[in-house]
Protein backbone atom coordinates (compact mmCIF):
# COMPACT_ATOMS: atom_id res chain seq x y z
CA UNK A 1 0.00 0.00 0.00
CA UNK A 2 1.37 3.41 -0.98
CA UNK A 3 2.37 5.85 1.73
CA UNK A 4 0.47 9.13 1.97
CA UNK A 5 2.16 12.42 2.70
CA UNK A 6 0.52 15.75 3.50
CA UNK A 7 2.53 18.90 2.82
CA UNK A 8 1.59 22.26 4.33
CA UNK A 9 3.28 24.94 2.23
CA UNK A 10 3.22 22.83 -0.92
CA UNK A 11 3.32 25.81 -3.30
CA UNK A 12 6.65 27.12 -1.97
CA UNK A 13 10.18 26.30 -3.06
CA UNK A 14 10.64 23.40 -0.63
CA UNK A 15 7.10 22.12 -1.09
CA UNK A 16 7.55 21.79 -4.84
CA UNK A 17 10.88 19.95 -4.57
CA UNK A 18 9.59 17.70 -1.79
CA UNK A 19 6.45 16.84 -3.79
CA UNK A 20 8.54 15.68 -6.73
CA UNK A 21 10.81 13.64 -4.49
CA UNK A 22 7.94 11.87 -2.75
CA UNK A 23 6.12 11.16 -6.02
CA UNK A 24 9.29 9.54 -7.37
CA UNK A 25 9.38 7.40 -4.24
CA UNK A 26 5.86 6.16 -4.90
CA UNK A 27 3.96 8.27 -2.38
CA UNK A 28 0.47 9.65 -2.77
CA UNK A 29 1.05 13.33 -2.10
CA UNK A 30 -1.53 15.75 -0.74
CA UNK A 31 -0.69 19.44 -0.58
CA UNK A 32 -2.35 22.31 1.24
CA UNK A 33 -2.50 25.68 -0.49
CA UNK A 34 -3.98 29.00 0.59
CA UNK A 35 -6.90 30.50 -1.28
CA UNK A 36 -5.72 33.35 -3.50
CA UNK A 37 -7.36 35.52 -6.15
CA UNK A 38 -4.18 35.19 -8.18
CA UNK A 39 -2.63 31.85 -9.27
CA UNK A 40 0.03 30.80 -6.76
CA UNK A 41 0.82 27.29 -7.99
CA UNK A 42 3.39 27.98 -10.74
CA UNK A 43 6.03 25.84 -8.98
CA UNK A 44 3.82 22.74 -9.05
CA UNK A 45 1.64 23.26 -12.14
CA UNK A 46 3.65 20.68 -14.10
CA UNK A 47 2.90 17.89 -11.61
CA UNK A 48 -0.71 18.72 -10.83
CA UNK A 49 -3.76 17.81 -12.89
CA UNK A 50 -7.42 18.22 -12.02
CA UNK A 51 -8.53 14.79 -10.69
CA UNK A 52 -11.82 15.21 -12.60
CA UNK A 53 -9.80 15.27 -15.83
CA UNK A 54 -6.85 13.02 -15.07
CA UNK A 55 -6.10 11.08 -11.91
CA UNK A 56 -2.59 10.97 -10.55
CA UNK A 57 -0.98 10.71 -7.12
CA UNK A 58 -0.88 14.45 -6.40
CA UNK A 59 -3.85 16.23 -4.80
CA UNK A 60 -4.39 19.79 -3.59
CA UNK A 61 -6.60 21.03 -0.77
CA UNK A 62 -7.46 24.57 0.30
CA UNK A 63 -6.37 25.43 3.81
CA UNK A 64 -4.18 27.63 5.97
CA UNK A 65 -2.16 26.91 9.11
CA UNK A 66 -3.69 30.03 10.68
CA UNK A 67 -7.09 28.27 10.59
CA UNK A 68 -7.33 25.44 13.14
CA UNK A 69 -10.60 24.15 11.66
CA UNK A 70 -9.07 23.88 8.19
CA UNK A 71 -5.95 22.18 9.57
CA UNK A 72 -7.99 19.62 11.49
CA UNK A 73 -10.33 18.98 8.56
CA UNK A 74 -7.66 18.30 5.97
CA UNK A 75 -5.66 16.01 8.28
CA UNK A 76 -8.81 14.08 9.20
CA UNK A 77 -9.76 13.79 5.52
CA UNK A 78 -6.36 12.55 4.34
CA UNK A 79 -5.08 10.72 7.48
CA UNK A 80 -1.54 10.70 6.07
CA UNK A 81 1.42 8.60 7.15
CA UNK A 82 3.63 11.69 7.19
CA UNK A 83 3.03 15.43 7.56
CA UNK A 84 5.60 18.01 6.50
CA UNK A 85 5.03 21.51 7.86
CA UNK A 86 6.77 23.82 5.42
CA UNK A 87 4.15 26.57 5.67
CA UNK A 88 5.54 29.87 6.91
CA UNK A 89 5.86 33.58 6.44
CA UNK A 90 9.49 32.93 5.62
CA UNK A 91 10.90 36.35 4.82
CA UNK A 92 12.97 37.58 7.76
CA UNK A 93 12.75 41.29 6.91
CA UNK A 94 8.97 41.09 6.39
CA UNK A 95 8.61 39.51 9.83
CA UNK A 96 9.57 42.87 11.37
CA UNK A 97 6.73 44.52 9.41
CA UNK A 98 4.23 41.73 10.17
CA UNK A 99 5.30 40.22 13.51
CA UNK A 100 1.83 39.11 14.62
CA UNK A 101 1.01 37.39 11.33
CA UNK A 102 4.45 35.76 11.29
CA UNK A 103 3.88 34.41 14.80
CA UNK A 104 0.39 33.17 13.97
CA UNK A 105 1.70 31.34 10.91
CA UNK A 106 5.17 30.15 11.90
CA UNK A 107 4.71 29.47 15.62
CA UNK A 108 1.06 28.72 16.29
CA UNK A 109 0.68 27.04 12.90
CA UNK A 110 2.90 24.17 14.05
CA UNK A 111 0.89 23.86 17.27
CA UNK A 112 -2.37 23.55 15.32
CA UNK A 113 -0.98 20.67 13.27
CA UNK A 114 0.44 18.87 16.31
CA UNK A 115 -2.81 19.22 18.22
CA UNK A 116 -4.72 17.79 15.24
CA UNK A 117 -2.34 14.81 15.09
CA UNK A 118 -2.93 14.08 18.79
CA UNK A 119 -6.69 14.17 18.27
CA UNK A 120 -6.81 12.26 14.96
CA UNK A 121 -4.00 9.70 14.89
CA UNK A 122 -0.85 9.72 17.04
CA UNK A 123 0.88 7.39 14.56
CA UNK A 124 1.21 10.16 11.98
CA UNK A 125 4.84 11.21 11.61
CA UNK A 126 5.49 14.97 11.74
CA UNK A 127 8.32 17.05 10.28
CA UNK A 128 8.72 20.66 11.42
CA UNK A 129 10.77 22.96 9.20
CA UNK A 130 13.17 24.78 11.49
CA UNK A 131 15.63 27.47 10.45
CA UNK A 132 19.21 28.52 11.11
CA UNK A 133 17.72 31.95 11.94
CA UNK A 134 16.86 30.41 15.31
CA UNK A 135 20.57 30.60 16.16
CA UNK A 136 20.56 34.32 15.34
CA UNK A 137 23.28 36.05 17.34
CA UNK A 138 25.35 32.90 17.47
CA UNK A 139 27.00 31.88 20.72
CA UNK A 140 29.31 29.38 19.00
CA UNK A 141 30.42 28.48 15.51
CA UNK A 142 29.69 26.26 13.73
CA UNK A 143 26.17 25.63 15.03
CA UNK A 144 24.87 22.12 15.72
CA UNK A 145 21.87 20.50 17.43
CA UNK A 146 23.15 21.47 20.88
CA UNK A 147 23.88 25.13 20.12
CA UNK A 148 21.62 27.47 22.16
CA UNK A 149 19.14 29.58 20.20
CA UNK A 150 19.37 33.39 20.17
CA UNK A 151 16.87 34.57 17.51
CA UNK A 152 17.11 38.12 16.18
CA UNK A 153 13.79 38.54 14.37
CA UNK A 154 10.09 37.75 14.84
CA UNK A 155 10.64 35.03 12.24
CA UNK A 156 13.47 33.46 14.25
CA UNK A 157 11.54 33.73 17.52
CA UNK A 158 8.49 32.09 15.92
CA UNK A 159 10.58 29.23 14.58
CA UNK A 160 12.07 28.67 18.05
CA UNK A 161 8.55 28.30 19.46
CA UNK A 162 7.64 25.83 16.69
CA UNK A 163 10.81 23.87 17.44
CA UNK A 164 10.15 23.55 21.17
CA UNK A 165 6.43 22.84 20.83
CA UNK A 166 7.39 19.98 18.50
CA UNK A 167 9.81 18.64 21.12
CA UNK A 168 7.16 19.10 23.82
CA UNK A 169 4.48 17.17 21.92
CA UNK A 170 7.01 14.46 21.06
CA UNK A 171 7.81 13.96 24.72
CA UNK A 172 4.28 14.52 26.06
CA UNK A 173 2.31 12.38 23.60
CA UNK A 174 5.05 10.03 22.29
CA UNK A 175 4.66 11.36 18.75
CA UNK A 176 7.13 10.75 15.96
CA UNK A 177 7.78 14.49 15.64
CA UNK A 178 11.12 15.77 14.38
CA UNK A 179 12.73 19.13 13.67
CA UNK A 180 14.96 19.80 10.71
CA UNK A 181 17.08 22.87 11.44
CA UNK A 182 17.82 23.82 7.86
CA UNK A 183 20.38 26.45 6.97
CA UNK A 184 19.75 28.74 4.00
CA UNK A 185 18.81 26.72 0.94
CA UNK A 186 18.19 28.21 -2.45
CA UNK A 187 17.18 27.09 -5.95
CA UNK A 188 15.87 28.40 -9.26
CA UNK A 189 12.42 28.37 -7.61
CA UNK A 190 13.40 30.72 -4.79
CA UNK A 191 11.08 33.71 -4.25
CA UNK A 192 12.25 36.89 -5.92
CA UNK A 193 12.49 38.94 -2.70
CA UNK A 194 15.12 36.60 -1.21
CA UNK A 195 18.65 37.94 -1.53
CA UNK A 196 20.19 35.09 -3.56
CA UNK A 197 17.39 35.15 -6.17
CA UNK A 198 17.46 38.95 -6.15
CA UNK A 199 21.21 38.93 -6.89
CA UNK A 200 21.06 36.21 -9.58
CA UNK A 201 18.04 37.69 -11.36
CA UNK A 202 19.28 41.27 -10.96
CA UNK A 203 22.77 40.65 -12.33
CA UNK A 204 21.37 38.50 -15.15
CA UNK A 205 19.00 41.34 -16.12
CA UNK A 206 21.87 43.83 -15.94
CA UNK A 207 23.87 41.54 -18.23
CA UNK A 208 21.08 41.50 -20.85
CA UNK A 209 20.38 45.21 -20.31
CA UNK A 210 16.89 44.74 -18.86
CA UNK A 211 17.94 46.40 -15.59
CA UNK A 212 20.44 49.11 -14.74
CA UNK A 213 21.03 48.77 -11.01
CA UNK A 214 20.58 46.36 -8.10
CA UNK A 215 19.82 47.64 -4.59
CA UNK A 216 20.90 45.60 -1.55
CA UNK A 217 21.51 45.95 2.19
CA UNK A 218 24.26 44.39 4.31
CA UNK A 219 26.95 42.98 2.02
CA UNK A 220 28.89 41.35 4.85
CA UNK A 221 26.30 39.04 6.39
CA UNK A 222 27.69 35.50 6.08
CA UNK A 223 25.52 32.48 5.33
CA UNK A 224 25.79 28.73 4.80
CA UNK A 225 23.99 28.31 1.46
CA UNK A 226 22.81 24.97 0.09
CA UNK A 227 20.47 23.67 -2.62
CA UNK A 228 16.80 23.00 -1.80
CA UNK A 229 16.93 19.83 -3.92
CA UNK A 230 19.46 18.34 -1.46
CA UNK A 231 17.66 19.60 1.62
CA UNK A 232 14.27 18.01 0.86
CA UNK A 233 16.12 14.69 0.68
CA UNK A 234 17.18 15.36 4.27
CA UNK A 235 13.59 16.13 5.30
CA UNK A 236 12.44 12.76 3.99
CA UNK A 237 15.36 10.94 5.61
CA UNK A 238 14.57 12.57 8.97
CA UNK A 239 11.12 10.95 8.98
CA UNK A 240 12.51 7.58 7.88
CA UNK A 241 15.01 7.44 10.77
CA UNK A 242 14.24 4.86 13.45
CA UNK A 243 13.66 7.48 16.16
CA UNK A 244 12.16 10.99 16.13
CA UNK A 245 15.11 13.34 16.53
CA UNK A 246 16.26 16.81 15.53
CA UNK A 247 18.89 17.41 12.85
CA UNK A 248 20.93 20.33 11.56
CA UNK A 249 21.08 20.31 7.74
CA UNK A 250 23.74 22.48 6.09
CA UNK A 251 26.84 22.47 3.86
CA UNK A 252 29.38 23.57 6.46
CA UNK A 253 30.65 26.22 4.04
CA UNK A 254 30.13 29.94 4.53
CA UNK A 255 30.12 32.92 2.16
CA UNK A 256 29.31 36.60 2.56
CA UNK A 257 26.68 38.24 0.38
CA UNK A 258 29.49 40.15 -1.31
CA UNK A 259 31.29 36.88 -2.09
CA UNK A 260 28.04 35.46 -3.49
CA UNK A 261 27.71 38.54 -5.73
CA UNK A 262 31.26 38.11 -6.98
CA UNK A 263 30.65 34.43 -7.82
CA UNK A 264 27.47 35.25 -9.76
CA UNK A 265 29.19 38.13 -11.59
CA UNK A 266 32.08 35.85 -12.53
CA UNK A 267 29.67 33.23 -13.88
CA UNK A 268 28.00 35.92 -16.00
CA UNK A 269 31.39 37.31 -17.07
CA UNK A 270 30.55 40.70 -15.59
CA UNK A 271 33.64 42.55 -14.44
CA UNK A 272 32.92 44.50 -11.27
CA UNK A 273 35.00 46.59 -8.92
CA UNK A 274 33.97 47.78 -5.49
CA UNK A 275 34.33 51.28 -4.06
CA UNK A 276 33.44 52.77 -0.69
CA UNK A 277 32.70 51.29 2.72
CA UNK A 278 29.65 50.26 4.71
CA UNK A 279 26.31 51.52 3.44
CA UNK A 280 28.17 53.66 0.87
CA UNK A 281 29.86 50.69 -0.80
CA UNK A 282 29.02 50.34 -4.51
CA UNK A 283 29.90 48.05 -7.41
CA UNK A 284 30.82 49.38 -10.84
CA UNK A 285 31.04 47.60 -14.19
CA UNK A 286 33.99 47.89 -16.59
CA UNK A 287 32.44 51.00 -18.16
CA UNK A 288 32.21 52.78 -14.81
CA UNK A 289 28.47 52.38 -14.38
CA UNK A 290 27.23 51.82 -10.83
CA UNK A 291 25.33 48.52 -10.95
CA UNK A 292 25.03 47.70 -7.23
CA UNK A 293 24.17 50.13 -4.45
CA UNK A 294 23.37 49.64 -0.76
CA UNK A 295 20.30 51.19 0.87
CA UNK A 296 19.43 51.55 4.56
CA UNK A 297 15.86 50.37 3.89
CA UNK A 298 17.24 46.86 3.24
CA UNK A 299 19.03 46.64 6.59
CA UNK A 300 17.29 44.65 9.36
CA UNK A 301 16.60 46.23 12.78
CA UNK A 302 18.65 43.40 14.33
CA UNK A 303 21.14 41.70 12.02
CA UNK A 304 22.32 38.11 12.02
CA UNK A 305 25.96 38.52 11.09
CA UNK A 306 27.10 34.95 10.63
CA UNK A 307 25.64 31.46 10.27
CA UNK A 308 27.60 28.29 9.59
CA UNK A 309 26.33 24.82 10.35
CA UNK A 310 27.72 21.47 11.45
CA UNK A 311 25.69 18.56 10.05
CA UNK A 312 27.87 15.76 11.44
CA UNK A 313 24.85 14.10 13.06
CA UNK A 314 22.90 13.99 9.78
CA UNK A 315 25.92 12.62 7.92
CA UNK A 316 26.42 9.87 10.50
CA UNK A 317 22.84 8.83 11.31
CA UNK A 318 20.99 9.68 8.09
CA UNK A 319 23.82 9.03 5.65
CA UNK A 320 23.03 12.44 4.15
CA UNK A 321 25.36 14.97 2.63
CA UNK A 322 24.81 17.75 0.09
CA UNK A 323 25.51 16.99 -3.57
CA UNK A 324 25.60 20.62 -4.69
CA UNK A 325 28.18 23.26 -3.84
CA UNK A 326 27.64 26.99 -4.19
CA UNK A 327 28.93 27.04 -7.79
CA UNK A 328 26.51 24.36 -8.97
CA UNK A 329 23.71 26.16 -7.09
CA UNK A 330 24.50 29.40 -8.92
CA UNK A 331 24.75 27.50 -12.22
CA UNK A 332 21.24 26.05 -11.71
CA UNK A 333 19.81 29.44 -10.80
CA UNK A 334 21.37 31.14 -13.81
CA UNK A 335 20.25 28.41 -16.22
CA UNK A 336 16.69 29.02 -15.03
CA UNK A 337 17.02 32.72 -15.84
CA UNK A 338 18.38 31.92 -19.31
CA UNK A 339 15.46 29.57 -20.03
CA UNK A 340 12.90 32.00 -18.63
CA UNK A 341 14.14 34.76 -20.93
CA UNK A 342 14.24 32.54 -24.03
CA UNK A 343 10.57 31.63 -23.71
Amino acid sequence: MKKKALIFGVTGQDGSYLSRLLLKKGYIVHGVKRRSSQPNTFRIDDIYSDPLIKKNNFYLHYGDVTDSTAVFSVIKKVVPDEIYNLAAQSHVAVSFDMPEYTTNTDATGALRILEAIVRIDKKIKFYQAGSSEMFGKVVESPQNEKTPFYPRSPYGVSKVYAHWITVNYRESYKLFASNGILFNHESPLRGETFVTKKIVKGLFNIKIKKQKKLFLGNLYAKRDWGHAEDYVQAMWKILQYKNPEDFVICTGRQYSIKQFINLVAKSLKIQIRWKGKGIDEKAFDKDGNCIIECKKKYLRPAEVDTLKGDCSKAKKLLNWKPKHDIKSLIKDMLEYEYKSNIQ
